[in-house]
């Protein structure tokens, strides 16, 4: 059906089981869900970036960039893995049908994170580290999109002592019924809540990483970016097989997401590695440094030729900064 008789039959505002509506226009909670990740993970990405001695305000140029690409990233990776036919890439109606893959955001947003800390002069690995640990957040929240979509669920649940959510989830056999229609659907069959399982393991693979990255202040710096290709790698790489056949992506007979996320794990493992070695060539440790700054954040990182650090109680290094100075009130005429 046209989207227009769509709109012409929506009520101006309103709610539905797959999203809310605004002047006529549904806005799916997936993507509400993914819109919610990607503002929590750039507010805790900017507390890193002051609580390690750099720039905040840094953030906001990744954010002007990495988020468009990341978003691109994720459709074309769907798209070329599925396959998809190249005029259905960016058409209306099947990108609203779905078709998203994490992993292809993944690639995107850290490839342009890359380019933009190249052209504008800032530590790749330091930035990376604050930005990329809390890729996990976002990703938790997207998996909230799955369970409203009716998508990333195992096999089915058989014993009814079983059948409880967040455990399992019931899934309705119908094109028309979308996460929580599915608990009054009596054609509902339960199935493990694969998206639920995985988002825990996205909240711990953040817990962990945070907090390393909010107090170890040891170099080298890029291991937590590193760290968290092996975490993310290892949890899809076990939840991937276990998933329904219909949303894996497997284009050619290739589980592309589990190749990829094999290859995340591979990746990670030898980049910690390559930064333990050049780390310990150039400052006699693997963790720290022997003969020079034992600090990767000492020295204060901006990319903006006038910006001056302040004391701040979130920075490690705040008190070697003078006090922000008062603000100048405005003349009187």
């Amino acid at each position: 059906m046209p989207l227009q008789l769509l709109a012409d039959k929506m009520p101006l505002f309103g709610a539905n089981e797959r999203g809310i509506i605004i002047f006529g226009f549904e806005i799916y909670y997936y993507a509400l869900c993914i819109v919610t990740g990607i503002l929590l993970a750039t507010f805790l990405s900017a507390l890193l970036m002051k609580r390690r001695n750099m720039s905040s305000d840094f953030i906001f140029t990744l954010f002007i960039v990495c988020i468009p690409t990341a978003l691109i990233c994720t459709r074309l990776f769907y798209c070329i893995t599925q396959p998809l036919p190249i005029q259905e890439w960016f058409d209306w109606d099947s990108i609203r049908s779905g078709g998203l893959s994490v992993i292809g955001g993944v690639i995107g947003g850290v490839g342009s994170g890359f380019i933009v800390c190249l052209v504008k002069k800032v530590n790749f690995f330091r930035a990376a580290d604050c930005v990329v640990v809390t890729i996990l957040v976002a990703q938790a929240m997207g998996r909230w999109g799955n369970f409203f979509n009716k998508e990333v669920y195992g096999a089915a649940v058989t014993n009814p002592a079983m059948q409880w959510f967040p455990f399992a989830v019931p899934v309705s056999p119908s094109g028309s019924v979308h996460g929580i229609g599915s608990f009054s659907d009596p054609l509902s069959t339960w199935h493990y809540a694969f998206f639920f399982y995985e988002m825990l393991l996205d909240l711990l693979g953040f817990s962990l990483l945070f907090t390393g990255a909010w107090f170890w202040t040891k170099k080298p710096n890029g291991v937590l970016m590193c760290s968290y290709f092996v975490w993310y790698g290892l949890v899809r790489s076990v939840m991937e097989p276990l998933r329904d056949p219909n949303y894996i992506l497997s284009g050619g007979g290739v589980p592309w997401s589990l190749v990829f996320s094999i290859l995340m794990i591979v990746g990670g493992l030898a980049g910690i590695a390559a930064l333990l070695i050049v780390n310990y060539k150039r400052e006699g440790s693997l963790i720290g440094s022997k003969t020079g700054d034992p600090c990767g954040i000492t020295d204060y990182l901006t990319p903006y030729k006038d910006e001056v650090p302040y004391y701040s109680k979130i920075n490690i290094f705040g008190s070697n900064y003078p006090p922000k100075p008062p603000k100048t009130p405005p003349a009187s005429s």
